[in-house]
């Protein structure tokens, strides 16, 4: 067993050679996806305080609480900052000081976290006003979804907003493994954001979403095409996805493509398959096969029912 257990050793370590583009030796510390974990759900205490702690949180306690909890997320995360800055620096970081900038924007992050729980708020009671299976807002908090992957994406947001590599990423693909939404951090979303129900939904980088926008199950915003630079690379940094405007409605299935913009007071039908921009106070619906626009208020009332469970 041991001459064979050598073998393997021997064809593993060659492997690393002759595969290098999936090693990561003799270069910076990687932030560690466990740690980064672990800090997203300290956040989501803060988020929501006395809805993800194992014992009920008093008033009376909140400062102190509150006062444990951000100095051991700083602690924290500005050690996996670091970690991240070594490995690829923000284009306009001190690089003789990264450990100056990780304090920096560690504490830049925790500062915004105030704005991120006033938007969080408008988007708990635009789920529980559209939704009338809901019974609470506590309900909501502790079991729906969408809430808990928007508000892990508007967490991570910030820290893409500020190049921090890496880390954004993994908080918002924790939030996909648990809830099956995936949203990118770099997508900006305006406040009263519903998700409904959720499974499947996927919201790609450079999506701008507008304020009361509301969306069901297995929707894509994504890219059309990936355009290659002259040596048949992908072009990184563009432009790609749609722009939702205010009090937009996607239902379930639809799949919107492109740098495309869907006006304001729009709704898109189930199972369309969209790629032009289409004009505020238009419905969009599927119909022989075929894709479909009317502005008449006889078609509007058809789609605004809700599929509650």
């Amino acid at each position: 067993m041991a001459k064979k257990l050598a073998e393997i050793v021997e064809n593993l370590v060659a492997s690393f050679r002759e595969h290098g583009g999936i090693n990561h030796l003799d270069g910076s510390n990687l932030p560690s996806r466990d740690a980064v974990v672990e800090i997203t759900r300290d956040l989501l205490r803060l988020m929501f305080p006395g809805f993800y702690d194992a014992e009920s949180v008093h008033s009376e306690q909140v400062t102190e609480y509150t006062a444990e909890l951000v100095a051991s997320i700083s602690r924290r995360l500005e050690k996996e900052i670091r970690k991240s800055l070594e490995y690829r620096p923000c284009p306009h970081c001190d690089r003789n000081d990264l450990a100056g900038t990780a304090a920096r924007v560690t504490e830049e992050f925790l500062s915004e976290l105030p704005a991120v729980r006033a938007v969080l708020q408008t988007d708990v009671v635009a789920a529980y006003e559209g939704d009338p299976a809901a019974i609470s807002n506590e309900e909501i908090i502790l079991a729906y979804p969408g809430i808990e992957a928007i508000a892990v994406q508007r967490m991570a947001h910030r820290l893409y907003q500020r190049q921090v590599a890496l880390i954004p990423r993994i908080m918002t693909e924790w939030a996909h493994n648990k809830t099956g939404i995936d949203i990118h951090p770099g997508a900006e979303i305006g406040p009263s954001f519903f998700i409904d129900h959720g499974t499947g939904v996927v919201i790609g980088e450079t999506t701008v979403i507008g304020k009361n926008v509301k969306i069901y199950q297995g929707v894509t915003l994504g890219a059309k095409s990936f355009p290659k630079d002259a040596h048949g690379r992908l072009v990184k940094g563009i432009k790609r996805h749609p722009n939702i405007e205010d009090n937009v409605t996607i239902y379930a299935g639809a799949t919107i493509l492109g740098d495309v913009t869907i006006g304001h007071d729009s709704i898109i039908g189930g199972n369309v398959w969209l790629l032009e921009s289409v004009p505020p106070n238009t419905v969009v619906y599927q119909e022989g096969g075929q894709t479909k626009m009317k502005t008449a208020a006889r078609v509007r009332d058809k789609m605004v029912g809700h599929a509650d469970q």
